[in-house]
C-alpha cells in the first residue's frame, strides 16, 4: 500500500507585499518518511516554503494541506538574537505553550538524540556555533513532529557532528524536509529533490540521490540549450524567407504572411532555459598597505574541557601571509578565540597596533541588521574607493540594485555571507579572521572564495569544518585546540 502524504502544495502562490513573487502556482507533495531535499539558490525562496509550511506565511492563491493532525518541527539556521540571554532549560521551554511537569526529562532525551550534553543552567549565547547547531535540531526533536524541516542543519558542526546527524536521519522514521549547501551530507541520505527556480519561482520533483539529480538537471539545461539553438536557426532562416517574401507581392505576400504566424509559433516553441545558480565572480582581498612585523602575537588560549575554561602557554606570531587553521572539536573555545581576539578583549593575545581587521563571523554580527545593503557596504569601503566601484564589487557577488536597497536583516542568510565578502573586499584588511565562512554560502561559489583567501596577501585565521573546503585552502601553519 502506497504511504500517505502528510504535505500537499497544489499550485500555491505567493508574494511578500510590495515585492515580486517568490512563488508561482508550486506544486509538491511529501509522503509519511519520505527525506527530501529543498534544493534553490540564494534568495530562490526555500525558507519561504518552510514559513509556509509552519504556517507563518499564508499563500496568495492556490492550497496548501497537512494531514489531519500533522505536527511540524524546524531547526532554523541560527539562534534568535533575543534567545541568546536564555539558558538551555529556558530556551527548551519555549517549544510548548504549556511547559510540561517532565520538561527536564523530554531535554535529556532530546539532547541525547543529537550527541550533546550541557548543564541546563548554561546560556545560550555562551556555547559554540557546533554546539548551537545540536541545539537547534534537539528544540525541534523535542516537539516529536511528524515533518522535520531542517534549514541548514550540519552549519558549524565538525565531522564527528555530521557523522552522528546522518546516522540520526537514517534510521529516523518521520518525515523529513532538509535544505542544504552540503552536497556530500545530502546525498547520504536524501531520495528526492524539490527544486525551486528562483525566475520561474515553480518547483520541479526529481527522484534519487543528490547527486544523480544535479546531473539530470545538467543533462536537461544542455538539452534545453541545443533544442533552442535549433529552433534559432530554423526562425532566422524563416525570417529571411519571410522577408524576401513580403516584397514581392501577391501570392507571395500571402506566403510571408502565412511564414511569418509559423515562425511565431515557432518562437513560442522556444525553451525557457533553466538559467542555473549563478556564480560570484573570481575576486581578489587587497591587502592593507605598508605591514610589517607580527601581525598578531599570542602567549596564551583558553580551551573549554568539559565546560571548564583551562589556560594553556600558546607562544606563536603570526606575520604577514601567514595562513593559520584553527582546529579542535565543537564547543573546545576556537569561536571564542578568534571572536574576543577581534574585539580586542582576549587575555592571552592581540593584534598589533595599525593593522586593519577584517572579521567575517558566524553568526554575522559584524552587520548592522538596521542598515541597507548600500549602507553597509559604503561604510566598509577604504580610503579611496568610490560608490560606482563599490556597487561593481558588489556586483561579482550577485548583489545587484534591487538588493541594495534592502536592509541586511530582510536578506537570505546566503545572501548576508556574500555581503559580508563584499565588505572584506572593500576595507582592504591587513588581516583576516574567518569564523566557518562556508556557512549558508552555495557550494558553487566555494571553489572561487578558496582560491580568494589563498591570493590573499596578509595574515589569515580561519575556522572550518567543511573537510572539503579546507582542503583547497593554503594553510601553513595549524592551531589545533584539541591537541593543547
Amino acid at each position: 500500500m502506497a504511504e500517505e502524504v502528510v504535505l500537499r502544495f497544489d499550485e500555491v502562490s505567493f508574494e511578500y507585499v510590495h515585492k515580486k513573487p517568490i512563488l508561482h502556482e508550486a506544486s509538491f507533495s511529501l509522503r509519511q518518511g519520505a527525506k527530501i531535499t529543498l534544493m534553490g539558490q540564494n534568495g530562490a525562496g526555500k525558507s519561504t516554503i518552510f514559513g509556509l509550511i509552519r504556517g507563518e506565511l499564508k499563500p496568495k492563491s492556490g492550497m496548501l494541506s497537512l494531514k489531519n493532525g500533522a505536527t511540524v518541527g524546524t531547526a532554523k539556521q541560527v539562534i534568535g538574537r533575543d534567545e541568546l540571554s536564555l539558558n538551555v532549560e529556558q530556551y527548551f521551554a519555549q517549544a510548548f505553550s504549556i511547559v510540561p511537569g517532565n520538561l527536564r526529562s523530554l531535554i535529556s532525551k532530546a539532547l541525547n538524540a543529537v550527541n550533546f550534553e550541557i548543564p541546563l543552567d548554561r546560556i545560550v549565547g555562551e556555547l559554540s556555533g557546533g554546539q548551537q547547531a545540536r541545539l537547534l535540531l534537539a528544540y525541534a526533536l523535542i516537539q516529536t513532529p511528524d515533518i522535520l524541516l531542517l534549514d541548514e542543519p550540519t552549519n558549524n558542526l565538525d565531522a564527528a557532528g555530521i557523522d552522528h546527524l546522518i546516522q540520526f536521519l537514517i534510521m529516523y522514521d518521520k518525515t523529513v524536509l532538509v535544505i542544504s549547501h552540503d552536497a556530500d551530507f545530502l546525498n547520504c541520505f536524501t531520495e528526492g529533490v524539490i527544486y525551486l527556480d528562483v525566475f520561474t519561482h515553480q518547483t520541479e520533483i526529481y527522484v534519487g540521490d543528490y547527486y544523480s539529480v544535479v546531473e539530470e538537471i545538467a543533462k536537461r539545461v544542455e538539452r534545453e540549450q541545443r533544442k533552442n539553438a535549433q529552433l534559432e536557426k530554423l526562425i532566422q532562416d524563416r525570417k529571411e524567407k519571410v522577408n524576401f517574401f513580403a516584397n514581392k507581392g501577391g501570392k507571395m505576400r500571402k506566403l510571408a504572411q502565412k511564414m511569418r504566424a509559423e515562425t511565431e509559433e515557432l518562437e513560442e516553441d522556444m525553451v525557457d532555459v533553466r538559467r542555473e545558480d549563478k556564480t560570484i565572480r573570481k575576486f581578489d582581498i587587497p591587502v592593507q598597505e605598508d605591514l610589517s612585523g607580527a601581525i598578531v602575537e599570542i602567549t596564551a588560549v583558553k580551551i573549554i574541557k568539559n565546560h571548564e575554561p583551562e589556560t594553556k602557554d600558546f607562544v606563536r606570531k603570526v606575520g604577514r601571509r601567514d595562513h593559520i587553521l584553527v582546529s579542535g572539536p565543537n564547543g573546545i573555545g576556537k569561536s571564542t578565540f578568534l571572536r574576543t581576539l577581534a574585539s580586542g578583549k582576549y587575555e592571552g593575545a592581540k593584534i598589533n597596533p595599525g593593522v586593519k581587521l577584517g572579521y567575517y563571523s558566524q553568526d554575522f554580527s559584524t552587520l548592522n541588521f538596521d542598515e541597507t545593503v548600500f549602507d553597509s557596504l559604503k561604510n566598509a569601503m577604504a580610503d579611496g574607493m568610490d560608490v560606482p566601484e563599490m556597487r561593481s564589487i558588489a556586483a561579482g557577488f550577485l548583489i545587484n540594485g534591487e538588493l541594495m536597497g534592502s536592509k541586511i536583516a530582510e536578506l537570505s542568510e546566503g545572501q548576508k555571507g556574500l555581503v559580508s565578502f563584499a565588505r572584506l573586499v572593500l576595507m582592504k584588511p591587513g588581516l583576516l579572521i574567518f569564523d566557518e565562512p562556508t556557512n549558508h554560502i552555495n557550494f558553487r561559489h566555494l571553489p572561487i572564495i578558496a582560491e580568494a583567501i589563498n591570493n590573499y596577501e596578509g595574515a589569515v585565521l580561519i575556522v572550518s569544518h567543511m573537510e572539503d573546503f579546507v582542503k583547497q585552502l593554503r594553510i601553513d601553519d595549524y592551531f589545533e585546540f584539541g591537541k593543547l
